[in-house]
């Protein structure tokens, strides 16, 4: 546990737009204090608010693989140089992996580079590719695409893994350096010095009620402050949306694009199973409008498992669409059926994924912090992989502090934050940056008239042909949330009905990922004006929430009286993907994190 030693000093925190306690026609769905602030409740007049403060050298928020890679490379650096530097690391997650979740085909360069001798210490890499699959699918038949050399696709000398698993082993590999790592400590909010730097974060308070109120058992969270804080929350993270906002670092980039990916884990028999096999696909039954495709591994882990997932880039355009529901029609293909017939579906999740690539990339370093991984967003999008970019993201920041750290004195802490513009500067000159910027167009070049074909001949001609070295960048189409035509406008989409053996419905799939809240708290699916919903998202859109979440948080209902309807927000089914905050049409709900330990509960996903 962390040692409180230090009074808690002036905090200036950062808030969404809160409104007061107020009368108001539309149901009252929203009591966090984020929106209803708790010095303007008299519920909470009385109660103690002071919170007590540690310090670091250096706080990480977030022990995915950015962050766990710049802990890591930190105790290294300062095992290399005989110098104490303490390093803290807070996770939402009860326990670490518990929230990660990926295909995921790891490219091990980072791994190599940060722990070179990671087969001898055990690492959970089990699968080498051994066999790679790119069909093209129409609704009834499979169209083979070539596996060529150089294309992003190509998996040779890369190993199928179940990604938290290999986070639960780094984090394990963190603490043998000396790392302090909390699980269950949600970084809730962004702490600044008086001249505007960042001081740390505090983690979230504990015992408020469903109402807003006090609780008998309420504690305030604790304030960690460091010279830098790291922030790896992944991608969309709450924290990082406010950083953007706050020092204006969206200013020279698009604006980020997103994906939603929903992924199973099967036991199937074992003559379907081809350890070390990789399939890909695109098309059916996604329109050639709509950015998406498919995965499914062959794992090699002592019983025949697989993982299989489906990606929707969340830039499309119907409001019927459910990314859940396609996942579904997707197994029934007569290519994907009889790998999964007979077998059994283990796990599921979700979660979103950065797809704007370097056009998006917003500025990384400010006055005493920094963003690292898929926070800001460094995914190779055609390879489907942000994983090594990630971690070497957070191992060039590492570098980049380590030598900028003072030696502090016991009891004493600084009074500005560090500001290291050195870590930009190394990410540009890194293999991360040219990687990114080879394959910048292939994402916006799907959105032509040809949609997925057109791209796929953009990829094929610019890509193979001349890596990337077009001189010419293309842009996006601007943020997710404006892409949603009026429903009036767009034809709705008949689902088959589950059938219970390869498709299932939403709630049986969440109950598969060992989600589990606090049921008395406040919803941190936090509603910016209660009325909106029903006035816009469902007169306008015919309520798009309650299909683009995978998890079943968001359904319209009738009201009491039986006048009309109103919104129901399920938020002890939140998976944490994040979808809701991204493409909401009016940008209405604002995700904050829940009471620590509260989420999914993911068994090597």
């Amino acid at each position: 546990m962390m040692s409180p030693f230090l009074p808690s000093s002036h905090v200036i925190g950062i808030r969404p737009t809160a409104r007061r306690w107020a009368s108001s026609d539309a149901p009252k769905i929203t009591t966090h204090y984020s929106i209803h602030p708790r010095d303007q409740d008299p519920r909470w007049e009385g109660t103690e608010m002071e919170r007590f403060a540690d310090q670091a050298d250096v706080v990480v928020v977030g022990a995915g693989p950015a962050g766990l890679s710049a802990a890591i490379r930190l105790k290294q650096l300062a095992l290399a140089e005989e110098r104490e530097v303490r390093v803290c690391v807070v996770e939402k997650a009860s326990q670490i992996g518990a929230h990660t979740l990926s295909g995921a085909c790891l490219e091990p360069s980072a791994l190599n580079e940060l722990l070179p001798d990671w087969k001898e210490r055990g690492a959970p890499l089990h699968t080498p590719v051994t066999e790679d699959i790119f069909s093209i699918l129409t609704e009834k038949h499979r169209i083979p695409v070539p596996m060529l050399p150089g294309l992003p696709m190509n998996n040779h000398g890369n190993y199928i893994v179940r990604l938290g698993n290999l986070v639960r082993w780094l984090g394990e590999q963190a603490e043998e350096l000396g790392v302090e790592l909390y699980p269950g400590y949600a970084a809730a909010e962004v702490l600044f010095h008086e001249d505007g730097s960042v001081k740390g974060i505090a983690t979230n308070d504990v015992g408020i009620a469903k109402d807003g109120s006090p609780k008998d058992t309420f504690e305030r969270g604790m304030e960690l402050h460091a010279q830098v804080t790291l922030f790896g929350e992944g991608c969309h993270g709450h924290l990082a949306k406010q950083l953007y906002r706050h020092f204006n670092l969206r200013q020279n980039c698009e604006p980020q694009t997103y994906a939603i990916g929903l992924k199973e884990v099967w036991v199937v028999r074992p003559e379907k199973w081809r350890p070390g096999r990789v399939e890909h696909s695109v098309g059916w039954p996604l329109n050639r409008n709509t950015y998406g495709g498919s995965f499914l591994y062959h794992l090699n882990e002592g019983e025949p498992l697989v993982a299989l997932g489906f990606v929707v880039g969340l830039d499309y355009s119907n409001p019927y669409l459910s990314p859940f529901r396609e996942f579904q029609r997707w197994k029934h293909h007569p290519f994907v059926a009889p790998t999964l017939e007979g077998g059994e579906r283990i796990g599921y999740g979700a979660r979103a994924l950065n797809e704007g690539g370097v056009q998006s990339i917003p500025e990384l370093t400010f006055p005493g912090g920094i963003l690292i991984g898929c926070s800001p967003g460094f995914m190779n999008v055609p390879k489907i992989k942000g994983t090594h970019t990630a971690m070497k993201s957070g191992m060039l920041a590492a570098e980049a502090v380590f030598p900028r750290l003072a030696v502090l004195e016991e009891d004493s802490a600084p009074s500005a934050g560090l500001h290291v513009p050195e870590y930009a500067e190394s990410l540009k000159a890194s293999w991360v940056w040219k990687e990114l910027h080879a394959v910048r167009n292939i994402r916006p070049s799907f959105h032509n008239y040809l949609g997925l074909y057109g791209g796929m001949v953009y990829t094929g001609i610019f890509y193979w042909i001349l890596r990337g070295k077009e001189p010419w960048t293309l842009k996006h189409c601007g943020l997710d949330s404006d892409q949603l035509k009026p429903a009036k406008e767009c034809t709705p989409i008949e689902y088959p009905r589950p059938d219970g053996k390869l498709s299932f419905d939403l709630l049986s799939s969440v109950a598969l990922s060992g989600t589990n809240h606090e049921g008395d708290q406040p919803a941190h699916l936090t509603l910016r004006d209660d009325s909106v919903p029903v006035e816009r998202n469902l007169a306008i859109y015919d309520g798009p929430e309650q299909r683009f979440c995978p998890a079943g948080v968001y359904e319209y209902v009738p009201t009491d009286d039986g006048a009309g309807m109103r919104l129901q927000i399920n938020a002890q089914n939140c998976v944490h993907c994040k979808t809701c905050d991204i493409k909401d049409p009016s940008q209405n709900i604002n995700w904050v994190v829940p009471e620590g330990s509260g989420g999914p509960a993911y068994n090597g996903m």
